[in-house]
């Protein structure tokens, strides 16, 4: 059984190096799709047009790394 994959921000953010806001701002600009990197909350929602999202840590890791990468192509040039 492969488990819950899913994690809350607080969680994704600590365990991926980077803060709550970069999280959100890669989610927002659509470096992390929906359904693949993060997904809605299914909890109640206080505000049910700002769901609470939660991560997927192995997709995301591998667009982060990818674009930490890239920053550090375009520092060195």
């Amino acid at each position: 059984m492969l488990g819950n994959i899913w994690t809350t921000s607080e969680s994704a953010s600590e365990k991926l190096g980077i803060t709550e806001k970069r999280l959100s701002y890669l989610r927002e600009n659509g470096f992390l799709k929906p359904g693949i990197h993060w997904k809605s909350s299914p909890y109640g929602q206080k505000k049910p047009w700002n769901p609470q999202a939660l991560y997927n840590l192995k997709m995301c890791r591998k667009i982060i790394n990818k674009l930490q990468g890239n920053e550090k192509e375009s520092i060195a040039a």
